[in-house]
């Protein structure tokens, strides 16, 4: 939904376009990234989404988690064990974001798969 003017609140922001919306959701540094392996790989421990993307820092990585899991777009489980186990998975809402993560992965494919490990 885009809020008009008179409609937003202290909380909401005011999108220009739909696309800016989706944007503000998914447009970090690693955000489509992180989406692509937990869709692709399923359920996934910190660690092992850091070693899919090795150029990001710790600090940068846990913010893109953070804001994609405020945002309702992935769920963070924590184990009260010793040591501490996380997992991060997609929630109802992030898998609709599936056709636009595959799309993205199919014109990388396409465009750029001479390029890609």
């Amino acid at each position: 939904m885009i809020l008009l003017k008179e409609e937003v609140s202290m909380e909401e922001k005011l999108f220009n376009c739909p696309v800016e919306a989706f944007l503000s959701v998914v447009g970090g540094k690693y955000k489509s990234i992180i989406l692509y392996h937990l869709m692709t790989e399923g359920i996934l421990r910190f660690n092992e989404i850091q070693k899919f993307i090795p150029q990001a820092t710790i600090k940068m990585l846990s913010q893109q988690l953070k804001d994609l899991e405020a945002e309702g777009i992935i769920h963070k489980e924590i184990y009260p064990v010793v040591p501490p186990k996380t997992e991060y998975s997609i929630t109802e809402f992030g898998e609709t974001l599936r056709p636009i993560i595959m799309a993205m992965c199919d014109w990388g494919k396409t465009y750029k798969g001479d390029m890609i490990k």
